[in-house]
């Protein structure tokens, strides 16, 4: 099977185990492994912040995240189809007590005309008032797509000028850096506080970071904890993670190139696809899939009539190909 469900499927290469395997580990509950103390540095120096925090999800890191910048009773804005609004099980609300209004782009991007709209200053008692806005950079579910950096700078402005804080969720932001050039600490510097995932592109088996200030990372230990979150010899997973830093995010290049390629064989733009992530629409997006399983292709449905495939590290470019042959037959079939 070719699976393009998603790059959480990939599976830790052999050097990626034998790191795993080698890796300096005690209780990172008690602040103790030097792997994860390791990995927390790092990235936190990447994006230009103090102090990073390593967490076993990044539905967690968001969740962390958010919650350090919006109050119970407080508001986050976001996108309307923003992974924190609709892939994390409502645990902002169930967890953290906050709510969320939405604007909505095609493209998932940042429209400071709607925010302006959105936007709720402290009217009083009776007015649920916006703490924060998130970002996700890149866009899942706008097929991958990049925020520009100009366009993250205007919104750090607009936040300033009302004094609310920028969460970006930047589960793939490695993505964006590769596609684009902009340094991580570009995208670093447009948020208060952040989240990072390693299981996606990057290939590690788990593990996504949350990235801010120090005192913000102190608290959302504390809740981690809370949560269940608090691992112990977790420098098994840490270590994977900073192999994937090491070795796996220059090579996600090759995983956009062969999203064009799948792009360009079920009828889209290859233009429009700015990542890893391909998502376009069908007459049947369920019975498509199953044909395509059939096919010994794994694709996923993320609507009734829309498809999205995601490349990734474990998809060669000869799969990519092979792929790209069954499902452009498969789409012309049901277009026809």
């Amino acid at each position: 099977m070719i699976d393009l469900r998603s790059d959480t499927v990939t599976r830790p290469t052999q050097p990626m185990r034998a790191a795993m395997a080698a890796a300096e580990v005690g209780d990172d509950v008690y602040g103790e492994d030097p792997s994860v103390i390791a990995l927390e540095e790092r990235v936190a120096a990447m994006f230009g912040h103090e102090a990073a925090l390593f967490t076993p999800t990044g539905s967690m890191a968001n969740v962390l995240a958010v919650a350090s910048v919006v109050s119970p009773g407080q508001e986050v804005l976001c996108e309307a189809r923003a992974h924190i609004a609709r892939a994390e099980l409502g645990a902002h609300g169930a967890v953290s007590g906050l709510t969320m209004r939405t604007w909505s782009h095609p493209r998932g991007q940042i429209d400071l005309t709607a925010l302006d709209d959105l936007f709720a200053p402290d009217l009083g008692m009776y007015f649920v008032r916006t703490a924060a806005i998130s970002a996700e950079n890149t866009h899942n579910f706008a097929g991958g797509a990049v925020l520009p950096l100009a366009d993250l700078q205007a919104l750090r402005a607009f936040a300033d000028e009302r004094q609310v804080a920028v969460h970006l969720d930047g589960a793939r932001i490695w993505n964006a850096h590769v596609a684009t050039g902009v340094p991580l600490a570009s995208y670093g510097a447009v948020a208060d506080v952040l989240a990072v995932c390693l299981s996606k592109g990057l290939g590690a088996p788990a593990g996504s970071l949350l990235v801010g200030g120090r005192e913000a990372v102190l608290e959302a230990r504390v809740r981690r904890k809370r949560l269940g979150g608090g691992m112990r010899q977790v420098g098994v997973l840490a270590a994977a993670g900073l192999y994937a830093l090491d070795h796996h995010v220059d090579r996600l290049a090759e995983d956009h190139a062969n999203a064009r390629l799948l792009a360009e064989a079920v009828g889209l733009d290859p233009a429009v696809v700015d990542t890893n992530i391909v998502a376009f629409d069908c007459a049947d997006a369920p019975a498509l899939v199953a044909r395509a399983r059939e096919a010994g292709v794994l694709i996923g449905a993320v609507g009734a009539r829309t498809v999205r495939l995601v490349t990734h590290l474990d998809v060669t470019p000869e799969q990519a190909a092979a792929a790209a042959r069954v499902l452009g037959e498969l789409v012309a079939s049901q277009d026809a």
